[in-house]
């Protein structure tokens, strides 16, 4: 049987694998900017919230119904729940909490979430380990940047073939900040991101369903395992990425190796990180802050006679569903996006419940809604024209949307959609010291206050 011919392997690909293995050995703790320690208790508070948030969620209820039939020993916190697992499961479950209503942090250049596969798998092994909050913050910041170089290296080609970039690369950073949490040297840090690189998670046909939560998930748990796997002594290729048929050249056709090296140590990924103020795919999101303002201008739903949108490529590939039938499927509808931006200002977990997506006004507003790609759009912009049925029309244009670099969620918004998510788990006054916690969490001696504070 004739073989179609392969995309030609770069056989002299630089040695990125032990570079990053490098970094997240030696780099000193704390060598970095005020900035990017910031955006780390930031990022960590985030994913917090979006876990908590999820807790009781039906598919974090039926992935820990599964894992609790391995008879997992009750090492780490599932948190938000009075569950105790095994470490790798709650790698796994809290994971997928940390993405299931799709409102965690973004690296917008990538569309890559990385706290939830990266601190899902520090909390849970730094639990067991006793680590101290200090070694937790360094191994987030370093295993977030290997995920995310390794995302810009192949980003946009990889996403382009079908894989969930988060899953794909997630596994990589959860590997190197669990081993940087165990103390491993650089050699076995290189065998962890080889035992990762075979283990990448996740495709976009899952988009809309329980399974895409799975993949930072299953990154987390895959990651967490390969690093304690190195730690006694299991090896791999020294030469897992960039090899021939080494993880990179086999998962993307195109490949940037200048990314996984230019300005390491001094250039941190978590410092481009982004946290949505939408819970939904994040390309909708300027179409809801358009709608959002269409409403803070008066204008009312049965107002409306259409809504016609230019939007980015990615908004109709990802989010095109046009008659989602659930909570999960609206989350890639950018048009129940609109049809809740103008109906009620906003689009938290609330606004994709399956009540609301079925609504009789919301199904109405949503077919009202046509959007056009415009090549020209970014993909944090939007141009919007509502044809009222007076026979006025209203243009609004989105040069950035709300939760982006350029127009990011201050603290204090942070902390509001914080309690919003956690409120109704914990309590607001547990909330407020989860949220004391988390900013303390560099100083602590472990990370015993912010599990127990996690815990109902």
């Amino acid at each position: 049987m004739a073989r179609n011919t392969p995309v030609q392997a770069e056989t002299d690909a630089p040695p990125v694998t032990a570079a990053l293995a490098r970094f997240v050995a030696r780099h000193p703790s704390r060598g970095w900017s005020d900035a990017v320690e910031h955006e780390a208790h930031r990022t960590l508070l985030n994913g917090l919230g979006c876990t908590i948030g999820a807790a009781q969620h039906e598919a974090v209820r039926a992935s820990l119904a599964a894992v609790q039939m391995l008879a997992p020993s009750p090492q780490a916190q599932l948190l938000g729940r009075a569950e105790r697992v095994d470490m790798a499961s709650a790698a796994l479950v809290n994971g997928i909490a940390s993405h299931v209503f799709d409102f965690d942090d973004t690296h917008l250049k990538t569309i890559i979430h990385p706290g939830g596969p990266v601190a899902s798998a520090l909390l849970a092994l730094a639990e067991v380990q006793r680590s101290s909050g200090r070694t937790l913050v360094d191994a987030l910041v370093l295993g977030i940047d290997v995920a995310c170089r390794v995302g810009n290296a192949i980003y946009p080609a990889h996403y382009d073939r079908g894989w969930h970039i988060t899953g794909s690369t997630g596994m990589l950073g959860a590997a190197a900040g669990c081993a940087r949490l165990l103390g491993l040297d650089e050699q076995r840090t290189a065998m962890a991101l080889g035992i990762a690189a075979s283990q990448p998670v996740g495709l976009r046909e899952q988009f809309g369903t329980m399974s895409k939560a799975l993949h930072p998930g299953a990154a987390a748990r895959n990651g967490l395992l390969a690093a304690l796997m190195a730690g006694h002594g299991f090896t791999a290729s020294p030469r897992a990425l960039e090899a021939p048929r080494g993880l990179l050249q086999v998962v993307s056709d195109q490949r940037d190796w200048n990314e996984l090296t230019h300005e390491l140590g001094t250039r941190f990924e978590i410092a481009f990180n982004s946290y949505k103020p939408f819970a939904c795919g994040v390309v909708i999101h300027p179409c809801i802050d358009a709608c959002a303002r269409l409403r803070e201008q008066g204008v009312k739903p049965d107002e409306v006679e259409r809504i016609e949108l230019a939007v980015h490529p990615l908004v109709l590939e990802l989010t095109g569903k046009k008659e989602p039938a659930d909570g999960l499927a609206a989350k890639f509808s950018v048009y129940h996006g609109c049809a809740v931006g103008l109906v009620f200002g906003r689009a938290g977990e609330a606004e994709f419940a399956d009540a609301v997506v079925r609504r009789d006004d919301i199904v109405a507003l949503r077919r009202k809604v046509v959007a056009t790609v415009d090549p020209r759009i970014a993909e944090d912009a939007t141009e919007l024209v509502a044809t009222l049925r007076d026979g006025r029309r209203i243009t609004i244009s989105i040069e950035h949307a709300v939760g982006s670099l350029e127009r990011p969620l201050s603290d204090g918004e942070l902390d509001a959609k914080f309690h919003a998510l956690v409120d109704p788990v914990l309590g607001a006054a547990r909330a407020e010291g989860l949220i004391g916690a988390t900013r303390r969490l560099a100083h602590a001696a472990g990370v015993d206050e912010l599990v127990a504070l996690a815990r109902p």
